[in-house]
């Protein structure tokens, strides 16, 4: 009976690990890069679809978020993924963690 309880708790130990390495709890948004004018920022407007409750029509709402580029290698126009971090600057909380689509160069 104690080696189950035993082997319940490393367990539940190794189990509490797997999961924090598997995801660290940040969120993640996709959305397109609006503007790359600042040093090693980047702005990422992203959309999202909500239902009006009275007219039920599909409205979409966007919010921008102010992004680190550390390379300074995204452009406007690409669709990139962003992460939340740490504050990095007065407006800046999140990085970019790849690029998902590269603009047409045209």
């Amino acid at each position: 009976m104690s080696d189950g309880v035993e082997s319940g708790s490393a367990g539940s130990a190794s189990g509490k690990e797997g999961a924090a390495s598997r995801w660290n709890g940040r969120k993640v948004r996709q959305g397109m890069v609006v503007s790359d004018k600042g040093q090693k920022t980047v702005v990422v407007r992203v959309d999202r679809r909500v239902h009006h409750p009275l007219y039920h029509k599909s409205l979409i709402r966007s919010k921008k978020f102010h992004a680190h580029d550390e390379k300074d290698e995204y452009r406007v126009g690409d669709v990139v993924r962003i992460e939340e971090t740490r504050p990095l600057s007065k407006m800046k909380r999140w990085r970019v963690i790849e690029l998902v689509e590269r603009a047409d160069q045209a």
